[in-house]
């Protein structure tokens, strides 16, 4: 059974996520196991809160609880949903959890409604996309799980071969039966053959998946794969964030936008 780890704080991006989480789960045939990481020491300011760990674990559990039930009354068939609650650093346990369980995929929010929810949900996202080394999918504000008819993967097209984890696109691929875009990134002016010849090894290493290859012409590479998303209806973008420098362009902070705050649909993140 393939499981999916969701990540949750109890805001309303996080309830949207494990919402989605469950959608996808009844499509796979998943089970769910629903986390939530109590930050010790908490701090307002400058001065540590004194906090009661065993109360702060105790009433999570109680909340993950209410969680489990509201989320299994809302699913069209039974799944298996079970809870984790940890204290410590969110990245920490979330990397803990993942080597315990060996997730499918992990599910989080990404956006907060909120400024403060914005930021921390934002940081806590945007560093797992980079650093951690299971499949993460961060879900925006709004976005409900229906189908993943259409897949859209973002890469440069350089050194393909030893960067891009071929067998993980497929399964992908072939667990929801969808079609596979790869949107070219890079800001080619004039013919490449280096680019050329890329594309053909990608081509022959996803055969069996028939990709459709598309080029992103905008200045603004994270504002073209947007603009294409939305424009083709893209479900789900998968981004490959250790082997491209895609990432590290996308967010870099003089960039106004980036995919995983800005993205409409869920972005997911691959790791070779």
């Amino acid at each position: 059974m393939k499981k999916i780890l969701v990540a949750t704080d109890f805001s309303a991006a996080a309830l949207n996520a494990a919402e989605y989480a469950v959608e996808m789960a009844q499509v796979i045939n998943g089970s769910i196991t629903l986390l939530h990481v109590c930050q010790i020491p908490v701090t307002y300011g400058e001065v540590p809160a004194v906090v009661n760990e065993g109360d702060m674990l105790h009433d999570a559990e109680l909340s993950l609880l209410k969680l489990k039930e509201e989320l299994l009354r809302k699913a069209k068939k039974n799944i298996p949903v079970d809870i984790s609650v940890s204290a410590g650093i969110f990245f920490s346990e979330l990397k803990r959890a993942c080597e315990n369980m060996m997730p499918y995929t992990i599910i989080m929010g990404c956006q907060g409604t909120t400024a403060v929810d914005h930021f921390l949900l934002g940081s806590h996202a945007v560093h797992a996309v980079k650093n951690l080394d299971w499949p993460l999918i961060t879900v925006p504000p709004g976005a409900t799980f229906t189908a993943i008819k259409k897949i859209g993967l973002a890469c440069d097209l350089n050194h393909v071969v030893d960067t891009t984890p071929v067998e993980e696109i497929k399964l992908l691929v072939h667990d929801f039966n969808a079609e596979l875009h790869v949107l070219n990134t890079g800001k080619q002016k004039v013919f490449d053959p280096d680019i050329i010849f890329e594309s053909g090894l990608l081509q022959e290493m996803l055969t069996d998946v028939t990709p459709q290859y598309h080029f992103i012409t905008s200045e603004n590479i994270d504002e073209g794969i947007i603009a294409f998303a939305d424009k083709n209806r893209i479900d789900l973008l998968v981004v490959l964030p250790k082997r491209h420098r895609l990432l590290d362009m996308l967010f870099h902070k003089s960039h106004s936008k980036n995919l995983v705050l800005h993205s409409h649909v869920p972005v997911m993140a691959l790791h070779h």
